[in-house]
Parts: structure tokens; C-alpha cells; sequence
């Protein structure tokens, strides 16, 4: 066996050689897989530890930062309340703002309002803000509930058209009520409350955002959602979380659907709450890069690694070469066993079992012989339809009497004669067959067989598995076929005979009721509505009385033709008795019922039979129902339909009456 390496032999996978070659290479694969598996999970540990507690120290740096210049806020508009005091005095105030022209750098405006909530005093001026009512207002409603210091919800400059929150503070007057407030108005995009947020660095896709309590956003890089009506915080649950209260950082869905690393710190004089984000893929980006150099040098080793592994494979395997040459030799008959000197013990372990399984073929082979020369006798002298198939499931052999029953010859492929086998029992016979092999069980079947002449026949098949007595060795099964035509077209006579009425041919009171249960069963399981009806024949009797039962045969065998013709293909009809009839509607409304009841009356009454000049016709009186949810068996249908049918004699015969179940008979409204 040559050592060298050759990379076109890799493909060649039918060898040993080959294949235990990419059983050590998929095993690098699988340790190298196994290796990165492992360093992208402790990784991607070590990488969302470290990002996390990033997010978490700068987001509590902001949130102290925003507190402080919200709380500076505060203290300025205090202070401004103890300069201007209790005054309601406009003019006055506004000179006092005027002298406090400083408070701008923290503020774009500032109001003061009196104890109702009316705009007393703003500076710098603003035509029209003087005087307006604020009482209704959320943050007038807030102040003068909690008294005290609060910010608003963002709101929209009615000038500027820039998002804005008012920063205000409760006014008390000497006896300590609530006197209004000073309210400074901040921009959210120039008064500096966010400046730090604009310094933070989260790679290229992170990025950090205020909302208040409520979900309104404060700052959010997408200037779309500032203040937008249509925000919803539901979407990221760890946002949800934090307008509770929670402060904390955790990995959840962001609003745009990713996942992604989140901190949040709540800045609570102003009720915000500030959040920090990195989506997932930007956290583990290094990460991802370094795994995937480190893939690439596992991919440069396995190849630099497979040269070696080919040349010692080859050392390895080459008793095994021997042995095949030796194994060859025996079934040409060059040698009579196989002699290998090697030190590896299974090789060793292989040739003495082929040894020993030589043998014990040679004899099978002997007996087999024998027993297949026995066989053919058998076979052929059997006047038994039999067949012979091997466990691949190929039937190799037909005995003549088979094949004169199914009228084929014994050359004739076998696709072509199974496909004589009747459409609806191939896949089940084949189904069967298949599963007999399988499991070694005997096949037992009943089908159908369209010989050449068109002629069908009824087989049935029994075959067996064959086993040897030495080893529990299988050699195929062998089968059994009779022709039972005769006994199953008498069985279907029989049948027939069972369930209809020898007179008229229609169905007898068995046939009929085994229909009604039928029909009831997938009523309760479809809903599929059935309309029952329900006749005897008015005037019957003289006919019998006066024209003998002959001649009351011949009426009834004109009736059931007619009532036949009448109904539909899918509907039963039964002769349940003397001159009692019934008939089953499948999938069948009330309204048809009624209809095709009144087409059956009409057409009985034009029957007729003569006798010593006398024509004699009848009447029907027609019951009508169908199947309800209150029925829980098919006597209340068939209850209700008699009751009906005697309503019509009642009534004055030749006539349908319909009868309802007492839930929808709107006669019992009166009862």
C-alpha cells in the first residue's frame, strides 16, 4: 500500500482508509467547535460583564448629573419666591424678574401664576402669555396636591415649536397656603440639561435616552420620538420596568425589536428615568472577530495536520489489505481458509470468525441444494396456488396452478402483474407485505385481482417466513393463495339479503335502522343535518281485501319503484312492513325535506293497478322531522316522524305534515 499522499484519494469515502481519515478530521471539528463554543460563552460572559457595568456607572453619572441640574433648578425658583413674597402685584413682579435676568441662563422663560393658576407676570415678555389659565392644567393640578417642587410632562413651544418642560416650584403666603407658582419653561434641546448625554461614547449603534414616568421621551437620538403620542414603552419590558420605579440594568428587547444590554437610573426630583443601551451584536463585536481568527488558525492546523495522518493511517491499515487478498482467494477457490500472521488482535479476531463462518456456509450451502430440489417437487405437483419470495420481498417462483388462476405467465415481470392488483387494495396489500418482511411475521391479505380476461378475483394470501434449522437463517417466505370469489360473492348475497326486503327490493327495517345510526352518529359529530320521513299507504286495504294479497304485492313493487325514482341517489328508502315505509335524507335541509315529501305524495297518488276492471290508487300521509341537538337517540327522530305521519291521517290523509322538536315548535308556545 503506497504511504504517499494523495488529496484525490480524500474523496474517494468507500475506504477505510478514507473514511477513518474524516472521522479524525470531523473530531478536530468537533474539538475545535467544541473550544470556540466554549470561549464565545465564557467570552461573551466576561465581554457583557464588562459592558454592563460600563452602562450602569455612566448611566448613574448622568442620572446624578441631570438630578443636580434639576435640583439647581429648584433652588433658583426658591429663591426667586422668597425675593418677590406674597405679591399679586404685576407690574411689580415684573420688574422683580427683570432684576433677575440671570435666571435665564437656566431658564427660556418664567411665569408666575396666583392661587386660581392665571399667568400673573412672564419675562421676558411674551404678548398673550400674561393672563392665560393654567387650573386645568397637569402640573397646576400637582403642584397645588402636593405643594411641592415639580416638572412637567414635555410639551411643544407654541412659538418655538421646540419639545419643552416646565420646572416649577409652589408660592405659600404668610399663613402657609398655596399661592400659586414660579415656573421656569426649559428647552429640552438647548437648556443644557442633556449636554452630558451628547459626550457619551456606546460604539457605533449604542446610545443613551430620558423618558419621563409616564413613557414620554425627553432626548433619544431618533428626534421622531421626542414627546411622540405613538411611543410605546411595552415594547422593551426592562423600559417598562424602570418607569415603575426599578433602577438596575439587565439584557432585554430594545424598541426596535433587537436584543440588546440596557442600565437605567431614575433621576427622581424630575420623575425620569435615564437609559443607557448597546445593542448585543455591538457589545460581543470584538469578541466575534477574535473567535473567528481563532477558527481560521484551527482550520490551518487540521489541514497542515491531515498530510501525517494519511501517511500513518496507511501503516496501520495495511494488514488489512492482506486480509482482503486472502478473503478474495476463498471465494475464488484458491484457498480453502484464510492464514493471517499479524499482531493486531482483531484482524486475528476476523479471520478465524470468517474461518469458522466458511465452514459453516459450505454446509448450508449443501443442505440448501437439497431442500431447494425438494421444494420444486412440491411446488409443482401442488394443485395449491403457491408462491415463493426471497426477504428482499421479489417473489421469485410461481407454482402453475398459481398461474392459471391468475392468467399471467410465469416470464411476466412482476411490476407488470401487480399492477392487476385492485387499485384500492394495492397500497394496503403493499403496506402489509412490507411490514411482514420487516418484522418476519406471517402476511395474511384478502384483495382484489383483474386478470388479462377483465375477470375479478377474490384472493386470499397467506405466506410464511421460512427459516433454516441451523443458524435461525431466513430464506424468504412462502406463500399460500386461494381463490375465494364464490365464497365472497355469497357472502355479499347474504348480506344483501340480510338488510333489504326480498318483495320490493328496497331496504328492510334492519338495513334501514343501521343507515339511521349512521346518519345520527355524524349528525352528533358534524352537525351534518338528515331529514327523516315516515308513510303508510291511505286505502291500502281493499286492494289486499278485494284483489288478494297478489295484487297488493304488485302496488307495493310500483310504489317503492316510484318513491325510488323520486329521491335523490344518496337517500335511503326502506320498506319496514306491510304497507310502512321510510325514508332517510343525508345532508339534507328541513325545507328539501318538505319539498321532496310533497313530490313523493304527488307521484304515489297517479299509481295505480287494475283489477276485474276496478282501478285501485293510493294516498300518502307524510311525517317529516330531522335530527336535533335535544335528540339523544334516533327514537325521538323516528318518534317524532310517526307522530307526524298520523297527524296527516288526522288531518284528512294525502298530506306532508312537518314536525318540529318541541325546542323549535312554535305551537308549544301556546301549550
Amino acid at each position: 500500500m503506497s504511504s504517499k499522499f494523495n488529496p484525490s484519494k480524500l474523496m474517494m469515502l468507500g475506504s477505510l482508509k478514507s473514511r477513518l481519515l474524516l472521522g479524525l478530521s470531523c473530531a478536530l471539528l468537533l474539538l475545535a467547535a467544541l473550544v470556540l463554543g466554549m470561549a464565545w460563552q465564557v467570552g461573551k460572559t466576561m465581554v457583557q460583564e464588562t459592558n454592563m457595568a460600563h452602562l450602569r456607572y455612566e448611566a448613574n453619572l448622568i442620572a446624578d448629573e441631570i438630578t443636580q441640574q434639576v435640583e439647581h433648578r429648584f433652588q433658583a425658583l426658591d429663591r426667586l419666591s422668597d425675593v418677590i413674597g406674597v405679591s399679586n402685584n404685576a407690574q411689580w413682579l415684573s420688574h422683580q424678574l427683570g432684576r433677575n435676568d440671570a435666571l435665564l441662563a437656566w431658564f427660556d422663560a418664567i411665569v408666575i401664576s396666583d392661587t386660581q393658576g392665571r399667568i400673573l407676570s412672564d419675562w421676558p415678555v411674551v404678548q398673550g402669555r400674561a393672563g392665560l389659565e393654567t387650573q386645568e392644567l397637569e402640573y397646576f393640578k400637582t403642584l397645588k396636591g402636593t405643594r411641592r417642587p415639580y416638572v412637567s410632562e414635555p410639551f411643544v413651544g407654541r412659538a418655538s415649536d421646540i419639545p419643552m418642560v416646565l420646572i416649577s416650584v409652589p408660592r405659600f403666603d404668610n399663613a402657609g397656603q398655596f399661592a400659586g407658582f414660579i415656573g421656569g419653561v426649559v428647552s429640552l434641546d438647548s437648556s443644557g440639561l442633556f449636554n452630558r448625554l451628547a459626550t457619551i461614547r456606546l460604539g457605533s449603534k449604542g446610545y443613551a435616552a430620558v423618558v419621563t414616568a409616564t413613557g414620554k421621551v425627553l432626548y433619544h437620538p431618533d428626534r421622531s420620538l421626542i414627546n411622540n403620542a405613538d411611543f410605546d414603552s411595552k415594547a422593551s419590558p426592562l423600559l417598562d420596568l424602570a418607569l415603575d420605579g426599578w433602577q438596575g440594568d439587565g439584557v432585554g428587547r430594545l424598541l426596535d425589536g433587537r436584543m440588546g444590554l440596557q442600565s437605567y437610573s431614575q433621576v427622581w426630583p424630575a420623575s425620569w428615568v435615564v437609559g443607557l443601551y448597546l445593542p448585543t451584536e455591538q457589545a460581543q463585536l470584538p469578541l466575534s472577530g477574535f473567535i473567528h481568527k481563532l477558527g481560521w488558525i484551527w482550520v490551518v492546523i487540521a489541514l497542515l495536520m491531515m498530510p501525517g495522518l494519511w501517511w500513518l493511517l496507511a501503516r496501520i491499515l495495511a494488514p488489512l489489505n492482506k486480509l482482503e487478498a486472502q478473503i478474495g482467494d476463498v471465494g475464488l477457490g484458491r484457498r480453502a481458509y484464510v492464514d493471517l500472521e499479524t499482531n493486531m488482535q482483531e484482524l486475528e479476531q476476523v479471520a478465524t470468525t470468517f474461518n469458522r463462518v466458511e465452514g459453516e456456509r459450505q454446509q448450508l450451502v449443501g443442505h440448501l441444494q437439497e431442500r431447494e430440489a425438494f421444494l420444486d417437487s412440491v411446488l409443482n405437483a401442488s394443485p395449491q396456488g403457491m408462491f415463493v419470495a426471497d426477504f428482499g420481498g421479489n417473489i421469485t417462483y410461481m407454482n402453475p396452478a398459481l398461474l392459471d388462476v391468475l392468467g399471467i405467465e410465469a416470464n411476466m415481470p412482476m411490476e407488470a402483474w401487480l399492477e392487476q392488483i385492485h387499485i384500492d387494495d394495492r397500497s394496503g396489500a403493499k403496506d402489509m407485505w412490507m411490514h411482514s418482511l420487516k418484522t418476519g411475521n406471517d402476511y395474511v391479505r384478502q384483495l382484489r385481482f383483474i386478470r388479462s380476461d377483465k375477470e375479478m378475483l377474490w384472493l386470499d394470501i397467506h405466506a410464511r417466513v421460512v427459516m433454516l434449522t441451523q443458524g435461525g437463517h431466513s430464506l424468504g417466505l412462502v406463500g399460500v393463495v386461494k381463490d375465494i370469489t364464490e365464497r365472497r360473492e355469497q357472502e355479499a348475497l347474504q348480506r344483501w339479503e340480510a338488510e333489504h326486503d326480498p318483495l320490493t327490493g328496497l331496504l328492510n327495517r334492519r338495513g334501514f335502522e343501521r343507515r339511521l345510526e349512521e346518519a345520527f352518529a355524524d349528525f352528533q359529530k358534524t352537525s351534518t343535518p338528515s331529514a327523516l320521513l315516515l308513510f303508510d299507504l291511505d286505502h291500502f286495504k281493499p286492494i289486499n281485501d278485494e284483489g288478494g294479497h297478489a295484487l297488493g304485492d304488485e302496488m307495493l313493487r310500483r310504489i317503492a319503484q316510484v318513491v325510488a325514482w323520486e329521491v335523490r341517489r344518496s337517500d335511503h328508502v326502506a320498506r319496514q312492513g306491510g304497507d310502512e315505509f321510510g325514508v332517510l335524507l343525508p345532508s339534507c335541509t328541513l325545507g328539501q325535506a318538505e319539498r321532496i315529501a310533497e313530490s313523493l305524495r304527488q307521484a304515489v297518488s297517479e299509481v295505480s293497478v287494475v283489477h276485474e276492471g276496478k282501478e285501485y290508487t293510493v294516498t300518502l300521509s307524510i311525517g317529516v322531522t330531522c335530527f336535533d341537538e335535544t335528540d339523544t337517540t334516533v327514537d325521538a327522530a323516528l318518534s317524532r316522524a310517526d307522530a307526524a305521519s298520523y297527524d296527516a291521517k288526522g288531518e284528512g290523509r294525502d298530506s306532508v305534515v312537518v314536525k318540529l322538536p318541541k325546542a323549535q315548535d312554535p305551537m308549544t308556545l301556546f301549550e
